[in-house]
């Protein structure tokens, strides 16, 4: 009788195991679908301007200037359209949640803005070789932005790391891994000095796919109720732009950028839950 009362127990622990097991195992998806909307902050390495104006007798570069971005947020965001400041949007799939891979579309609206210094200029200049330095600023009749965006566009493959969770899942903080390369689209508006007849060289404002770029960022993100999230992450950023229309010609730059970035997020389990 003792022995009959032992299996009938055993095996009832045993059937509400396996029970509790599968609703766990039940309540979990396959793949995971997110977004998030953020604000940026950058520093860019010095770079070279090289200016190519045929027309004119130019071939000259602008050599190790200075640039830096233009926040916005800092400015009284609750009073302004969410996408005049340094913005940015995360649009991505976790397609595996076993090993935590997944796909990411990661933009930035960053803004690059030369500043007013003394620039040291090199190269052919109204066809006459010049090593000289020029007062870079807006009074001189120098100006470079692209300010209405440098624009990184990344296509990122992701890696997740659960750190750790409360019991219910009611919390749970996630490190993030991500890596890729696309295009970059700057919104080109400069102007750079007078032509020898004293007309000014100035551009006409505009977008254009001007090159490429490759960035690797890694994020802490903290869930709460499994479906909204905040999200801090560190980004390094190299961008290589060419063909950017100035006046009767041409530049290209390259520079690299240290990003941090705060986002806040929304996560839907998405695909047949796993058995």
């Amino acid at each position: 009788m003792k022995n009959s009362i032992k299996v009938v127990v055993l095996l009832a622990i045993a059937f509400t195991t396996f029970k509790v097991q599968a609703q766990q195992k039940k309540k979990e998806r396959k793949g995971e679908f997110y977004f998030s909307w953020g604000y940026n902050k950058e520093w860019y390495t010095n770079s070279s301007i090289h200016v190519v104006q045929p027309g004119l007798g130019n071939d000259y570069k602008f050599k190790s200037i200075e640039g830096h971005d233009h926040p916005g947020w800092d400015e009284g965001l609750l009073h302004i359209a969410l996408s005049i400041p340094q913005y940015n949007y995360r649009l991505g799939y976790i397609f595996d949640e076993k090993r935590g891979l997944g796909f990411e579309i990661n933009f930035d609206h960053t803004k690059f803005i030369v500043a007013n210094q003394n620039a040291h200029i090199v190269g052919t200049m109204n066809n006459k070789h010049v090593d000289t330095i020029v007062a870079f600023n807006k009074t001189n009749g120098y100006y470079y932005y692209l300010n209405n965006g440098a624009n990184f566009l990344l296509f990122n493959l992701t890696k997740r790391w659960h750190i750790c969770k409360d019991e219910k899942s009611n919390f749970k903080l996630d490190g993030f891994a991500k890596g890729g390369i696309g295009p970059v689209i700057p919104h080109v508006e400069n102007m750079l000095g007078y032509t020898p007849t004293g007309d000014s060289e100035v551009n006409k404002p505009h977008f254009q796919i001007g090159g490429w770029n490759m960035g690797i960022e890694g994020a802490l993100r903290a869930t709460f109720y499994n479906t909204v999230y905040l999200e801090l992450a560190n980004k390094v950023d190299f961008a290589s732009y060419s063909g950017l229309k100035i006046y009767e010609g041409h530049a290209r730059q390259n520079f690299g950028t240290y990003e941090f970035i705060l986002s806040l997020g929304v996560t839907i389990p998405t695909g047949r839950r796993e058995k």
